[in-house]
């Protein structure tokens, strides 16, 4: 689809898209005690800037200045998904192929160079309609915190000093676990912008092989049903092992994912104008009550492995969030002052 053209789901709601896991994970991470309040002072320390400087002090912000055809491709997909406020969008000098989008407050999007360079324009657009989908379902907020943690997991010991008695690897595995589900749901929003889930699936392909000549998408997703039957039990515990230190899912198992929604109708309901509208979401169902159930279990057994108990890990984060005496908090320095829970 050409940038010209004008499809446009206007007051689109996210829960119109958003896979059923993502909805819950989402969910079930607000309702752990304590931690949506550790996730806000994370991101609320200042982290936020800093972590920008870190991300774009050696990038190009993109306008219609500056790479043209890339900023009118990421105002067009705002635009379908009808997303008021344009995200900044920034390109970086990596040879990977890959994008992000961060920022607590504001939303921002980052592309890489070696992505921009060697795909498609169409999978360029999936791409940016992708991390547009984390815009609008507000992915970002904890995207952020991820971020961060990844940072500070990755770093020296001497790195988190300012964030001890914090269990850092433990959160940062119930993050990875939610990030994993969000992505489910921005590929479908990816599907709708470029109205062609085909094309969403093509850049999986490119994301899992890279962007050679020669590739076949029937070949790929013909893999990616071979994935979903697998029937040996090993080796699906051992893909899931693997799976759970990774931020996304495996590609075939995204675009399985994707074909999926396709099959069964819900992509053609929304396409053809019978999606949900912001502020008409109806009330959580039995089944995604049960669904955020699940994942809240997930959750409490990744801290209790992670961090020695749930109580445990519980106490720390309380200790953590704990006014220090002089009502100066620990590792605080720079901390925007509270705008209410």
């Amino acid at each position: 689809m050409s940038v010209q053209e004008t499809l446009r789901y206007e007051g689109l709601s996210p829960k119109s898209y958003e896979h059923p896991a993502d909805r819950a994970a989402t969910a079930a991470l607000r309702s752990i005690p304590l931690m949506d309040k550790v996730l806000k002072r994370l991101v609320g320390f200042g982290h936020e800037r800093r972590l920008r400087q870190v991300l774009i002090g050696n990038a190009v912000q993109v306008s219609d200045q500056q790479v043209p055809q890339l900023w009118a491709r990421h105002c067009w997909a705002a635009s379908v998904l009808d997303i008021e406020t344009v995200p900044e969008l920034f390109v970086t000098q990596t040879p990977l192929a890959n994008a992000l989008t961060v920022g607590a407050k504001r939303p921002m999007v980052i592309i890489f160079s070696g992505l921009a360079r060697d795909y498609s324009s169409s999978e360029v657009d999936a791409v940016l309609a992708h991390e547009m989908g984390h815009v609008l379902s507000e992915h970002y907020y904890y995207q952020t915190a991820l971020q961060f943690l990844s940072m500070i997991v990755m770093s020296s010991a001497s790195a988190a000093g300012a964030l001890a008695g914090l269990p850092l690897k433990a959160i940062y595995l119930v993050l990875l676990e939610w990030a994993r589900a969000a992505e489910l749901s921005s590929d479908r929003a990816s599907a709708l912008v470029v109205d062609d889930p085909l094309i969403t699936c093509q850049m999986l392909m490119r994301i899992a092989g890279g962007a050679l000549e020669g590739m076949s998408l029937d070949a790929f997703l013909a893999q990616a049903a071979r994935y979903a039957e697998e029937d040996d039990v090993f080796a699906r515990w051992s893909r899931a092992w693997v799976e759970a230190s990774l931020r996304h899912p495996f590609a075939v198992k995204r675009a399985r994912e994707l074909t999926a929604w396709v099959d069964d109708g819900s992509y053609g309901r929304v396409r053809s104008g019978a999606y949900i509208r912001r502020g008409q979401e109806p009330p959580v169902t039995a089944e995604m009550q049960r669904a955020i159930v699940h994942y809240r279990e997930r959750f409490f057994r990744i801290l209790d492995v992670a961090s020695g108990g749930v109580d445990r890990a519980l106490r720390q984060l309380e200790d953590w969030l704990r006014p220090r005496p002089g009502g100066r908090r620990e590792a605080g320095d720079g901390e925007e002052p509270d705008e209410g829970d």
